[in-house]
């Protein structure tokens, strides 16, 4: 991606948490639910560290074009799918807006410039961590 994104995500408050809760891993497609209104106007640019499925070069190649919007990106992220390594970056107009990282299948980090965002998310995931 070629947007110079430092600054805005370094002033971004995130959270931390498990990827799985028992049997049940944390999809990308449930966190962008989990956004609810915040989420449905932004454009994605999706970056893999290591294919999984084939979806995810559908999702890099619209990614390097313009990005794609968020029921897209909900489209082929259902049904379940489990990245390794991946990152999400919401962006309105050029704006950076969320950061949703998945390290290792074990936990995500989300970055968003709302707090209100960061506090719905703690609702639905309490052992969340501040970053």
């Amino acid at each position: 991606m070629q947007r110079d994104t430092a600054a805005a995500e370094a002033a971004m408050k995130g959270i931390r948490f498990r990827a799985w809760h028992g049997e049940h891993y944390v999809t990308l497609a449930e966190l962008l639910v989990r956004l609810g209104s915040f989420g449905l106007d932004l454009t994605w640019h999706v970056e893999f560290d290591e294919i999984v499925d084939p979806r995810c070069v559908e999702m890099q190649r619209r990614s390097a074009e313009a990005g794609m919007d968020t029921l897209t990106l909900l489209s082929l992220t259902t049904p379940f799918l489990q990245f390794i390594d991946a990152e999400a970056r919401g962006f309105a107009d050029d704006e950076l807006m969320v950061v949703l990282t998945e390290f290792d299948s074990s936990s995500w980090d989300v970055r968003a410039v709302d707090e209100r965002v960061l506090s719905g998310l703690r609702h639905h995931f309490p052992q969340a961590q501040d970053l």
